[in-house]
This record gives C-alpha cells, sequence and structure tokens, in this order.
C-alpha cells in the first residue's frame, strides 16, 4: 500500500539532494544558529522534521533506562529524565523481550507523565499481521491509546524494505493504524549501511522520521552523516540520532574520544534528536549537563576531530554494528533465517 500523495524519488533523485544536502551538514552547527529555543528545564528543543512537533535535543534510550535489576530504580530513572526535560522516549517492542516498554509505561502512569512526552517505539513485525500484534502488545506495555511516533525497527538487511511495502506488509497495517489514531507518525531506523536506508527512502511513502548511527567516527566510513543526513534535511525528514558513542561506549573507552566531545559533535549536526543510552543517574547528570550547556561546536573543531581520528574511523573497528550481526536484535535474525 502506497501514500498517493508523495511522489516517489528515484536513487538518483535521492543522490541529488544528498550531494545538495552536504552544504548544510558541512555547514555543521554553524547552521544551527547561536540562539536555541529549550523548554523550562533549560534543555533545548528542535523540529522533528516537517511534523510540527518538538522535541528534546537529549532523548532517552529504552533499552539502557530499563536494565536495573531493581524496577523501582528503572522507573525512578524514567521519572526523573522526564522531569528533568527530556520529552522524547525511544523504545522498541522487542528489547528485554518487552520489559523495556512494561517498565516506562508503568514510570509513565504513576509519575502521571504521558502527555509531557513524544513516545516513540519501534515496530520488529515486517508483515501486517505481525506489525498489528506488535502495536497491541507496544500499547499496552505502554499504557496508553497511541504512539506519537511509530518506527520501523532495524532496517538492516537489503530485502527489509521490499518485504515491509509487499502487498500485505507492515506499512500496510501501519497506515491503518495511523488513520484510526493509534499512531501518529511512522519512520525507521536501522544501523547496517547508509544504501540500504537510501533504499528505504526511494520507497513510496514520506517518512517523518529516520533513526540511525551518528558519531565522530561514522563520518570517515560508511557513512550516514554524508550519504543520508543530507537527504533528510532536503526533505523536511526527522532525522534522529544513535549510537553517537558507538553502541556500548566503544568510541570512548577503545578510541578514547572524551564523552563530551562525543556528544558535542553529534548535537551539532542538523539533528532533531539524539537518543542516548542512559543507564544511570550519573550518567543521566553527565549528559543532562552537556545538553544543556550545550553551545554548537563550530565547523572547524568538528573537521579537527574526524581528522584526529581518521585512522581509528576508517575501517569501521569501532562500528561493528554495521560490519556484523553482533548488534542486530534476535528477532531480526530470525526473520532472515540467521537464527533457529
Amino acid at each position: 500500500m502506497t501514500d498517493p500523495t508523495h511522489a516517489v524519488p528515484s536513487r538518483r533523485d535521492i543522490l541529488h539532494a544528498g550531494k545538495a544536502g552536504l552544504v548544510a551538514t558541512a555547514l555543521g552547527g554553524a547552521s544551527l544558529g547561536a540562539a536555541q529555543e529549550t523548554n523550562q528545564a533549560g534543555v533545548p528543543l528542535r523540529p522533528l522534521g516537517k511534523t510540527g512537533e518538538k522535541v528534546s535535543l537529549l532523548g532517552l534510550g529504552g533499552f539502557h533506562s530499563s536494565t536495573a535489576e531493581d524496577e523501582r530504580d528503572a522507573l525512578r530513572l524514567i521519572q526523573r529524565a522526564v522531569n528533568e526535560g527530556i520529552t522524547f522516549l525511544d523504545n522498541c517492542w522487542d528489547y528485554m523481550d518487552g520489559k523495556a516498554e512494561e517498565r516506562m509505561g508503568k514510570a509513565l502512569a504513576e509519575g502521571n507523565l504521558r502527555d509531557k512526552v513524544f513516545l516513540m517505539t519501534k515496530c520488529c513485525g515486517r508483515t501486517a499481521k505481525d506489525a498489528q500484534s506488535n502495536l497491541e502488545d507496544s500499547l499496552r506495555r505502554l499504557r496508553t491509546d497511541h504512539i506519537d511516533l511509530w518506527q520501523f525497527h532495524e532496517i538492516n538487511y537489503d530485502n527489509d524494505p521490499d518485504w515491509i511495502f509487499a502487498p500485505g506488509g507492515a506499512l500496510e497495517f501501519a497506515l491503518k493504524a495511523k488513520e484510526q489514531g493509534k499512531v501518529r507518525h511512522i519512520g525507521f531506523t536501522g544501523h547496517k549501511h547508509p544504501e540500504i536506508h537510501l533504499k528505504m527512502l526511494s520507497m513510496p511513502y514520506d517518512w517523518a522520521s529516520v533513526q540511525m548511527p551518528l558519531n565522530v567516527l561514522d563520518a570517515k566510513f560508511r557513512s550516514f552523516q554524508r550519504q543520508v543526513l543530507p537527504v533528510l534535511n532536503e526533505r523536511g525528514i526527522g532525522a534522529i540520532g544513535m549510537k553517537s558513542l558507538g553502541g556500548g561506549g566503544g568510541i570512548v573507552r577503545d578510541a578514547g574520544i572524551p564523552v563530551e566531545d562525543a556528544l558535542r559533535y553529534v548535537l551539532s549536526l542538523p539533528i532533531s534528536t539524539l537518543v542516548s543510552g542512559i543507564d544511570s543517574e550519573r550518567v543521566l547528570d553527565q549528559n543532562l549537563k552537556i545538553v544543556r550547556e550545550f553551545k554548537p561546536m563550530p565547523r572547524d573543531e568538528m573537521v579537527a576531530l574526524e581528522t584526529k581520528y581518521q585512522v581509528a574511523a576508517g575501517d569501521g573497528r569501532h562500528e561493528r554494528f554495521k560490519t556484523t550481526q553482533n548488534y542486530d536484535g534476535g528477532v531480526h535474525q530470525k526473520q532472515h533465517g540467521f537464527r533457529a
């Protein structure tokens, strides 16, 4: 099923848009301007593409925020993040076999916080039937009657777009769910290769958002920043960053990039929000301080960081989510026959 109001761009159109949009991306922080809107808690806000929504520049990752052994610690962390001004909440149907959504839903309900956040979760199903089942589970776990942004999770394999757009595919149900008000906006995520994102962007639907890896090293290896971000900016699609520390903190631990430099670099790109893996109040305090004091990094400083770490970046050793299946969810590995 397609959106008849959307003119489908060809791969050539997308690549052209990417080249044109490189000007905006190359400007880096300078293009964001010195002044920025903040909420009452001092967290910067940015538009989510052309949706008309504004979201916190720092987002709360749904997986890490629910990893505490004691459920009360996880609930307190989520509630405090919202009360401290983080309005963009990330989650996914398969995180921790549903426990991540359950804990986030409980935290929002107990704190009476649902109306204060922009709630995003992800769909793992590739068929309409599986997508419907995923959404019903997510709504129940998150204790809500609608999802603000529903994204197709881990578009990591070349045939994922074909599955989602096939007759009886997941998009068919997603469009019905949107008509029914159960889903407000639709996007997709992935961490494997920019070309797969470009294929998804060439399909006949006008996406509200796209989530992708963005970090200092990405600029030099299979770069989503260079190939995908300009297309999103050109088309008014909300850009959601993730893996700013390389997934699991490898960029900081192994490449030696300071946390503040790593986060400031990504926050200085023309994105809507950065989903951050916050698993403790210590990390929450650290990231809140960085985002509240954030000033866009000048382009020459961004280039200097890229140059300093280009040897570590060039072979992808710190971005194994692009080159291995180690970061692919078990649900998706099973879908593609890599697990029994």
